[in-house]
């Protein structure tokens, strides 16, 4: 979804708190007695096809900056797994405290999909934000309801030389998700190249996991950091992701493939509206080329 951690206005909207409270009383249950996991021999997924409306207990929360927290989910054995796919999210639920109605808001998760045991969300706190407002409060202990997995896009290794991905501010779970699964799959040799753009240095979420790809990975994963407000005397590149600094570090349109993620103005600039075609599109990119998580 961050900065949003996904698009959660894009993707909740439209769907009833209201509607989910009377479906999931309806399931909910049943699912918890059936937990309808894979065939013995197997490992155990979380998440099927349709709802869970699962509650997962949390293990563990930390802080990994101002507004933003690490939080990591059990799952219901140690040796079941997510079930998700690449890009693909979990629609979170819950009826904060004061709250007139429930709230549902999607979130990726950045670990490992097929890691057994255990689920991680990073969440960023907006100051209006009531869910990760919620989420934010929780204590290891308490627990979180998902009602479901989203699908995402429909990656296929390969399938691309090579990929652009562009991530504003917790935008990047999405993308870092992404490049978790290609580097993790030493048969897909997609190359990457990634611009992530934020507002102040603490603002980039996930730095020393990148700073790791790139370096274990230096043909196949390129990394360009630039920070609008950077701290005095830091390393990093200062401004916004301009046309100037795409046409730079991006690939040639040509067989490749851009994954964009982050604050709604920076993606209208990117991909453009009806009325006017975007910085991507006037370098020469095709609108089937582009995709907004």
């Amino acid at each position: 979804m961050s900065s949003r951690v996904f698009p959660a206005a894009r993707l909740s909207r439209g769907i009833s708190g209201i509607a989910i409270v009377g479906v999931g009383a309806g399931i909910y249950y049943t699912y918890m007695r059936n937990v309808a996991y894979a065939d013995s021999g197997a490992p155990k997924k979380a998440f099927g096809s349709g709802p869970a409306f699962l509650s997962l207990e949390l293990e563990s929360t930390e802080a990994v900056n101002h507004n933003t927290r690490r939080l990591r989910f059990k799952l219901p054995t140690p040796d079941t797994v997510s079930g998700l796919t690449l890009t693909s999210a979990l629609l979170t639920y819950s009826w904060p405290k004061g709250s007139t109605f429930p709230v549902v808001r999607p979130y990726t998760p950045i670990n490992s999909l097929d890691e057994p045991g255990a689920l991680e969300l990073l969440i960023k706190k907006y100051p209006n934000g009531k869910q990760s407002t919620y989420i934010h409060s929780l204590k290891p202990g308490d627990s979180l309801r998902f009602v479901t997995k989203i699908p995402g896009y429909n990656y296929q290794p390969n399938k691309h030389s090579e990929i652009l991905l562009i991530a504003g501010g917790a935008g990047i779970t999405p993308i870092y998700q992404l490049i978790r699964g290609i580097l993790q799959n030493p048969e897909d040799h997609t190359k990457i190249n990634l611009v992530f753009g934020v507002n102040t240095d603490a603002d980039l979420l996930l730095r020393k996991e990148l700073d790791e790809y790139a370096s274990k990975f230096p043909t196949q994963f390129h990394v360009t950091y630039t920070v609008s407000r950077p701290e005095s005397g830091s390393p990093f590149r200062q401004g916004y992701v301009t046309k100037e600094l795409l046409n730079e570090v991006a690939p040639q349109p040509g067989n490749s493939k851009v994954f964009v993620c982050g604050p709604p103005p920076m993606e209208t600039a990117l991909v453009g509206s009806r009325k006017k075609p975007g910085i991507l599109q006037e370098l020469g990119y095709q609108k089937d080329q582009i995709h907004k998580f």
